[in-house]
C-alpha cells in the first residue's frame, strides 16, 4: 500500500523535532576573542589616538571661532554696518569650515570609519574565517555570539568555542590582567593558522 500525501506530511512533522534536536549549536564571545588578540588592542589604541588628534584639531578651530566672536562683539558698536556684516560672514564661514571638518572626520563614512575598517576589518575577517572553519569541521548548525547585545539567558560553558577560535588563530587564550596587559600570547604557528574559507 502506497503512503498517502497526508501520511508523508504527518511523518515529516513527527520527524522534524528529532531532526532539529540532532542539530549542534555553539557560541562564541567575540569581545573576549578580540581582547585576546594583541593586534586588535594595538589597532584600537592607534584608532583612539587618531580620533583624539582629530578631536583636538576640531576643538582648536572652535576655540578660534569663539575668540573671533567675542572680539567681534567687543568691537561691533565701533564698526560701520558694511564691516560688521563682513566680519559676521567671516566668522560664519570659519564655523561652517569647522563643522565640515567634524563631519569629514567623524560623520558616517568619514575618516574615522575608513580608518576603523582599514585597521579592524582584517582582524575581524580572520576571526570570522576561524569561526566558519570550526562550524564546518564540528558540524555546528549555527554559532551564536554571546557578547554585546545578544540576549542569551543561559549558555552552558561547554558550548562556548571562543578558546578554540583563539587557538585556531594561533593565540594562547588567557584573561586580561588589571594592568591592561593581554594574557594572550602568540603561539608558534605550525603552517598557517589563518585558514581560507572552505570551498
Amino acid at each position: 500500500m502506497k503512503p498517502s500525501f497526508r501520511h508523508i506530511v504527518l511523518l515529516l512533522l513527527l520527524a522534524a523535532p528529532i531532526l532539529a534536536s540532532a542539530q549542534k549549536y555553539a557560541c562564541v564571545n567575540t569581545e573576549y576573542i578580540l581582547s585576546n588578540i594583541p593586534d586588535y588592542s594595538s589597532a584600537q589604541t592607534q584608532l583612539n589616538k587618531q580620533a583624539e588628534n582629530w578631536q583636538k584639531e576640531i576643538e582648536a578651530k572652535f576655540q578660534e571661532i569663539d575668540r573671533l566672536y567675542k572680539a567681534f562683539h567687543q568691537e561691533a558698536y565701533l564698526l560701520p554696518d558694511n564691516l560688521k556684516h563682513k566680519r559676521e560672514e567671516e566668522i560664519a564661514a570659519k564655523e561652517n569650515e569647522a563643522k565640515e571638518l567634524q563631519t569629514r572626520y567623524f560623520g558616517p563614512g568619514g575618516e574615522l570609519d575608513r580608518k576603523r575598517a582599514e585597521l579592524m576589518k582584517p582582524i575581524q575577517d580572520r576571526v570570522y574565517n576561524a569561526i566558519e572553519r570550526i562550524a564546518n569541521e564540528k558540524n555546528y548548525a549555527f554559532i551564536l555570539d554571546k557578547s554585546g547585545s545578544a540576549t542569551l539567558l543561559f549558555v552552558n560553558a561547554k558550548y562556548d568555542v571562543s578558546d578554540l577560535v583563539l587557538d585556531m588563530l594561533g593565540y594562547k587564550p588567557g584573561a586580561k590582567t588589571d594592568s591592561g596587559d593581554d594574557g594572550a600570547t602568540k603561539k608558534k604557528e605550525v603552517g598557517n593558522p589563518e585558514m581560507k574559507r572552505p570551498k
